[in-house]
């Protein structure tokens, strides 16, 4: 039994790398979200020698998160490295998935109010850095945009020593537009 039963499920995954004037864009697929520490591990991003790795990981582990907080902690621990989650950071996302697991699967390709935030496939997420993502040495400031919001969101990562890329903070916990079935409007 899966943990992301509501979704299909495929295999693999591939990352491409575009740019664009001053905005640097990547763009992960997985045909299947890591279920498991393990699983993520065995990602090739899970190298985490680019900090765009690193935020589509980050993604990886809030949705995981949502559907097991362990295995979501897990993975997030992993991500930040020797600076794991804190009791305020556990509190955080615990509030922010009270109203359901929908906005990490906000920021995949396809994933919107209309389709009640299932992702298209394979899963595809798109990792932008504008001009200022240097702006701090060792940090690195990416956006990602999520499909139930109007603006990309921020996730800062930190280079390690030895150059891997590890998270330091995410803003993408942060509320989208209500599902079509759950907006009393539509």
């Amino acid at each position: 039994m899966s943990i992301f039963d509501r979704l299909k499920k495929v295999v693999a995954t591939t990352p491409t790398e575009t740019t664009a004037d001053t905005v640097q864009k990547k763009t992960f697929s997985f045909l299947a979200l890591p279920e498991s520490l393990a699983e993520m591990q065995a990602l090739p991003e899970a190298t985490l020698e680019d900090p765009f790795q690193t935020a589509a990981l980050t993604v990886c582990a809030l949705c995981a998160y949502g559907a097991d907080k362990c295995i979501g902690t897990q993975m997030l621990n992993w991500l930040r490295g020797p600076r794991p989650l804190s009791p305020h950071d556990l509190s955080f996302l615990n509030d922010r998935f009270r109203g359901g697991s929908n906005i990490p699967f906000s920021y995949f390709k396809g994933a919107v109010p209309e389709s009640e935030y299932v992702p298209s496939h394979p899963y595809t997420i798109i990792i932008e850095a504008g001009p200022y993502a240097d702006a701090n040495p060792g940090y690195k400031k990416l956006h990602i945009r999520s499909g139930g919001a109007d603006h990309p969101r921020e996730i800062i990562l930190r280079q390690k020593a030895d150059g891997t890329w590890l998270l330091w903070d995410q803003f993408l916990m942060v509320g989208i537009r209500q599902a079509k079935s759950e907006d009393p409007w539509a």
